[in-house]
């Protein structure tokens, strides 16, 4: 018997979930254990998402042996939980090919596999779904139909959980939410809900007790719907009273079952199947541990929530050498919000569960109370910093361009609107890699160009990056959009004194008579090196322009652009539709100019998961794309 089998024996019998239902329960252990050590093997040489997929072994064993999947519908909230899933529903061999180009998904998908039943890029919206699911099954008459909702405490604390609850509680539906509750998120968990679950108690002999006589009172006629709410509400209120605790989701009449040890197999089944045919919502709540099984991951798991290769029997991290290498945009961002903070005692950070990945940690660091970490609630983040900035602070709201669509309306509502000056940092904007189509920040600067008082900037290095912060904290400057890319820069030299740039204005970086080429933020530097290489190759005097600003944008050089050029390619890392090269068109069209205008960024779809360099080839958006268009005008 080779290492693998004998490592394997009971995980290799398994290509679906048909197949693990046929094994004995008291084998289960051992299949989790089998499991987890393959996400860990897989992992460690292609690196992803980790320690949330290890805290969710035995529930996702559970799961799939008790619900009937596909025709049962597990619906999983934010897919880093979700690695088991993929490998036991028949994506084991695949696996290695988890987040690279043209191999599986980096998130569940229904694209990818009919085990995945909804999308799960974005957090706190598995209730809601599941719910629709769940109501739709008894409309169409599927009375045998189960539908579970996974969802973490993190996720628990954003807005559309909390909607998505309080509609199953006023509407008849069989829904079962799990709550996966590590007390951890990316960060910490934080807010109240963090410290209600990790105090909230019930006992299991109260609900089968209840359980028991619900099902008597049945037989014998005398329990029907209402007389159910009445005795639920009377029962809630009877616990409440003799544990000393208010239930918040029995207050929703929502059935609270637990909690229960998240890491034993053979009770979560015992539970499952005891409450899986109760009618009405429920939810079950389960203690796991982030990082469960890996002894670095449970030490650290903000660390370890996703990693680059290491060890698998270490924990070494197996890292590049960055000794000489430029810095990553978000760690520029940090150092520079605290370089600030120093000189104005107005400025305050704000972010959604991501300090961290935004590195506004440094600034909790040196000022922990000017930090805020409101959790996963992007909406709140923005108004937040609304309300902030009405009475005279100036935030610094930090999100991942694709969270921030999230918060689109409060953007327009709680802060241009009202005119406030709140500094809205985007990182990850642009093509971001790996986590694919959920995670790109490709939608930005089309989402907020159209909304007025809104100021929308790109640093082309690390230097602008400061200056463009610098500028934004600036009296008067109202609401002010600065979005930067993932990964790194290309100034080692990023270290220099900021200073104030004129808002709405950009620059030229190379004179040129032929064509005319537009660009906004790093993604300049592609272009560059592809004009290069056109005005080697081919007789051509090619001009380079910085746009700097989207809005508002500079009208002037725009004006010259116009009259000088009848050719002129816009480069942007971002969508075609409605973004930057949008904005030169309109305002050619506007002025009476008619220029040859060929734009060149992300296509009017969404663009899969893989590496940076893979897609911007997709894209057209490399060297070897734009020097094709370049050559083809």
């Amino acid at each position: 018997m080779n290492e693998e089998q004998s490592t394997y024996n009971l995980l290799e019998q398994i290509n679906d979930p048909q197949n693990l239902r046929k094994i004995p329960v008291k084998l289960l252990p051992q299949v989790c254990k089998e499991l987890r050590n393959d996400i860990i093997k897989e992992v460690s040489h292609n690196p992803g998402h980790f320690g949330s997929s290890l805290g969710t072994v035995e529930l996702t064993v559970a799961l799939h042996y008790v619900f009937n999947t596909p025709k049962d519908l597990i619906v999983w909230d934010v897919g880093h939980q979700a690695y088991g899933h993929k490998i036991l529903t028949g994506r084991r061999e695949a696996f290695a090919t988890n987040r690279q180009f043209k191999g599986i998904r980096p998130f569940p998908s229904p694209e990818e596999s009919i085990y995945d039943t909804f999308a799960c890029g974005h957090a706190s919206n598995s209730i809601s779904a599941a719910l629709g699911m769940a109501v739709a099954a008894q409309l169409k008459g599927e009375k045998d139909k189960h539908v579970v909702a996974v969802i973490g405490d993190g996720s628990m604390s954003g807005g559309l959980a909390f909607e998505g609850l309080n509609n199953a509680s006023s509407m008849p539906n069989d829904l079962l939410i799990i709550l996966n509750d590590n007390n951890m998120s990316i960060d910490n968990s934080v807010g109240g809900m963090k410290h209600y679950l990790l105090n909230l108690t019930t006992t299991t002999s109260y609900n089968q007790l209840r359980f028991t006589a619900a099902r008597t009172m049945e037989k014998l006629g005398l329990l029907n719907d209402e007389r159910r709410k009445t005795l639920i509400r009377l029962g809630n209120s009877l616990k409440s009273i003799a544990a000393n605790q208010q239930n918040m989701f029995e207050g929703l009449n929502i059935r609270y079952f637990g909690p229960i040890d998240g890491h034993n197999v053979e009770e979560i089944i015992r539970v499952l199947n005891n409450i899986k045919d109760m009618k009405g919502p429920k939810l079950l709540h389960l203690h796991t541990k982030k990082g469960k099984g890996f002894k670095p991951a449970e030490e650290d798991p903000a660390f370890w929530h996703a990693t680059s290769k290491f060890n698998p029997e270490t924990g070494e991290r197996i890292s590049e050498d960055t000794t000489n290498l430029p810095p990553k945009f978000q760690d520029v961002f940090g150092e520079t919000l605290v370089e600030l903070a120093k000189q104005n005692n107005k400025i305050v950070g704000v972010t959604a569960a991501m300090l961290q990945g935004t590195s506004m940690n440094k600034l909790k660091e040196a000022f922990p109370e000017r930090t805020f970490d409101v959790g996963i609630a992007e909406g709140h983040a923005v108004t937040f910093s609304g309300g902030l900035a009405k009475e005279g602070m100036q935030p610094f709201c930090a999100i991942y361009s694709s969270f921030l669509q999230r918060a689109y309306d409060h953007i327009i509502h709680d802060v241009a609107f009202l005119k406030l000056p709140v500094v809205f940092c985007i990182d990850r904007a642009g093509i971001v890699g790996e986590d694919g189509p959920t995670h790109h920040g490709m939608l930005d600067m089309a989402a907020l160009r159209p909304i007025p008082n809104l100021t929308i900037a790109s640093p082309m290095n690390e230097v602008e990056l400061r200056h463009l912060m610098y500028t934004a904290q600036l009296p008067g400057r109202g609401a002010f959009a600065i979005r930067y890319p993932r990964g790194r820069g290309v100034t080692t030299d990023w270290r220099q004194p900021m200073q104030e740039l004129p808002v709405g204005k950009g620059r030229m970086l190379k004179d040129g008579t032929d064509i005319a080429v537009i660009t906004i933020g790093p993604i300049a530097y592609t272009a560059a090196d592809a004009i290069t290489k056109v005005e080697k190759d081919k007789e051509l005097s090619i001009a380079h322009y910085d746009l700097r600003f989207l809005k508002p944008i500079d009208t002037e050089m725009l004006d010259e652009i116009g009259k000088k050029f009848h050719r002129i390619v816009t480069v942007e890392d971002g969508i075609c539709n409605g973004g930057m090269g949008s904005a030169v068109l309109e305002f050619m069209a506007d002025q009476g100019y008619t220029p040859s205008v060929k734009r060149i960024g992300i296509p009017d779809s969404f663009i899969e998961h893989g590496s940076p360099e893979d897609l911007y080839h997709l894209c057209g958006m490399d060297e070897e794309g734009i020097y094709k268009t370049l050559m083809s005008i």
